[in-house]
């Protein structure tokens, strides 16, 4: 750098009160993503901003749509370099030629499109069809009846029934809560998907219960997708909160006064992507008392 430039003074960021409407819309859309994912996992702020090591008033600005501006500044080199924000974050192994003619193909179906095809994609290439129906996941909420059905069903097909969370429980050897408080929500995902593709491998007939957060993450609901005939078991919150409460089992609720509303928004959080078994597989259950 020459002196002349070090003398010059440098360009000060904008501040909050000088930006665009279309940066303060873009970091009100960002906020708006922030919090849609950290419901969708069922996430408290307090627990994010522990697992992110980020303070929860940093957490609080961003999903009010006060992100910090180096967030534009970013954005501004991507438009630079006319690709998406998320090709400028994807490092080298994450990137290759072949998912980028997928995302580009992807852009080019109208976005209310873009779910069906992915879903049909996914059927199309996933395991044989008729394999693929021998195994049968139920999937829900904690409280939507997968333990009660999942039995009688695998009874009814003489198929042996695994619960997912029991299996995680038993590799680790913790029970879930303590796994999730030394390796936080991605770590538990991270060993529920390893426990999934044992199971696949192990059993070509099988009822399986699976946790309702995995389509939160996305490689692990692709797995289950593409190898399971996926079933939705939905029930009303109430519904939920009675039967969780009946099982004396209090985990999604510890220390939150205000656990129903919390459930509820966790429900509407999750249930587009819930839909999305219905678009993949055509079965939904809505499950009675």
């Amino acid at each position: 750098m020459t002196a002349e430039q070090e003398a010059k003074p440098q360009a000060k960021p904008q501040a909050a009160e000088e930006l665009s409407s279309d940066d303060s819309d873009f970091l009100a859309a960002l906020g708006r993503r922030v919090r849609e994912l950290r419901e969708r996992r069922g996430m408290t702020r307090k627990r994010m901003a522990l697992e992110a090591d980020v303070s929860e008033r940093y957490l609080g600005q961003l999903e009010a749509g006060e992100g910090n501006v180096s967030m534009l500044l970013l954005r501004r080199v991507a438009a630079a370099l006319n690709v998406t924000l998320g090709e400028v974050l994807l490092t080298a192994q994450e990137d290759s030629v072949e998912r980028r003619l997928v995302r580009r193909f992807l852009e080019r179906i109208p976005a209310h499109r873009r779910e069906d095809v992915i879903f049909r994609l996914m059927r199309e290439f996933g395991h044989e069809e008729a394999l693929r129906r021998k195994r049968i996941a139920l999937i829900g909420l904690r409280g939507a009846g997968k333990s009660t059905l999942g039995n009688l069903l695998a009874k009814e097909l003489r198929a042996p029934f695994v619960e997912l969370d029991g299996e995680v429980e038993r590799e680790t050897g913790l029970p879930l809560n303590e796994i999730f408080s030394l390796y936080g929500q991605a770590g538990y995902r991270r060993i529920e998907r390893r426990c999934l593709e044992r199971l696949l491998q192990q059993h070509d007939r099988v009822v399986l219960s699976v946790g309702g957060g995995i389509v939160a993450e996305e490689e692990g609901f692709k797995l289950l997708l593409g190898n399971c005939f996926t079933v939705w078991l939905k029930a009303a919150p109430e519904e939920h909160m009675a039967r969780v409460v009946a099982q004396g089992d209090l985990r999604p609720m510890a220390g939150n006064e205000e656990a129903m509303e919390d459930l509820k928004r966790i429900l509407a959080a999750r249930e587009p992507l819930y839909r999305g078994v219905i678009s993949a597989t055509g079965e939904h259950c809505d499950r009675a008392q």
